[in-house]
């Protein structure tokens, strides 16, 4: 699906195809792919890369062109269950366009810093920048998820818990694998500046943005260490509270058991004491109430072990 934009007084404006100077690919077909590749002298090899979730970020100048590949969340679904991924999205910058491939239909003008554009150079940059603040946004949900989960965990006996603790944590460790290679992706563009013709304010721009992908990267490595230190512990309350459990249980099985033997006891066909008085039936019941009584005195003097 092409959708086309144009860049009018320091914003973006969708726009019809013969005023474009920003085109928009999501999930393209083989006839975009084609259009890509022959009309727009895309590397078939970089376009499909763009479209691959597993892609690594990098650069590469073409030679009417400038590509760029970098990792962002992908947009959560139920269907997920817990698993935050990251996905890949393409960038093509020529001298008048800038071509943006992605593999999911998800917003990409809308966010805050896409204010104050005022060349193609800064499009680009203010887009990537964004996948920064998508990270610390997924980075703030699954924080939220985690403590949700763990509040949950004190009074449950089941596994699924520790499931989705482990799903989290494997989600971290994408986040941290793909906020370390745009860092490194960020570091290298700023290294190439004069090649790919950043202004001195896009440059200071760059240097912002990898200080603030340091810190979204330790961020998620702080989240991703309390959580793995985490695990262990709620294992442990998982089986500590299947020990209270056990011995709740075991409690109960002890106190009906004395019970169950005096009544037996009296209820065998043999002669035994009391058998002809008529308030019988309330001497056995009172022994079996004692019985149990006597049980759970025991048990609390014993504290409970």
């Amino acid at each position: 699906m092409l959708k086309t934009y144009n860049l009018i007084q320091g914003s973006i404006t969708e726009c019809l195809p013969h005023d474009m100077s920003v085109l928009l690919y999501i999930c393209p077909d083989e006839n975009e792919r084609k259009t890509l590749v022959d009309f727009y002298k895309l590397d078939a090899h970089t376009l499909s890369s763009a479209l691959d979730p597993d892609e690594q970020p990098r650069f590469e100048f073409e030679p009417d062109h400038f590509a760029v590949i970098f990792k962002r969340p992908k947009s959560y679904s139920g269907e997920d269950r817990l698993l935050f991924k990251v996905s890949s999205t393409g960038l093509f910058l020529f001298k008048d366009k800038l071509i943006i491939v992605l593999n999911e239909d998800v917003p990409v003008f809308d966010h805050k810093k896409l204010l104050k554009i005022l060349s193609l150079n800064d499009l680009a940059l203010k887009i990537i920048y964004s996948s920064i603040s998508h990270f610390m946004e997924h980075l703030k949900i699954i924080t939220s998820l985690t403590e949700s989960i763990e509040s949950k965990i004190n009074k449950s006996l089941e596994n699924k818990y520790l499931t989705q603790l482990f799903t989290l944590q494997k989600s971290l460790v994408y986040y941290l694998q793909s906020i370390s290679a745009n860092g490194t992706l960020f570091e290298r563009l700023k290294n190439n500046s004069e090649k790919i013709k950043f202004s001195q304010e896009q440059v200071e721009f760059l240097d912002d943005m990898i200080i603030e992908n340091n810190q979204c990267y330790r961020q998620a490595e702080i989240y991703n260490n309390i959580l793995a230190s985490l695990m262990d512990a709620r294992a442990s309350i998982v089986g500590n509270n299947l020990n209270i459990l056990m011995k709740t249980l075991n409690l109960i099985t002890i106190g009906l058991m004395f019970p169950t033997l005096i009544v037996s006891i009296f209820s065998m066909n043999v002669e035994f004491p009391l058998r002809d008085q008529p308030y019988a039936f309330y001497v056995i019941i009172g022994i079996a109430l004692s019985s149990v009584a006597a049980v759970a005195i025991y048990w609390r003097k014993m504290g409970g072990r």
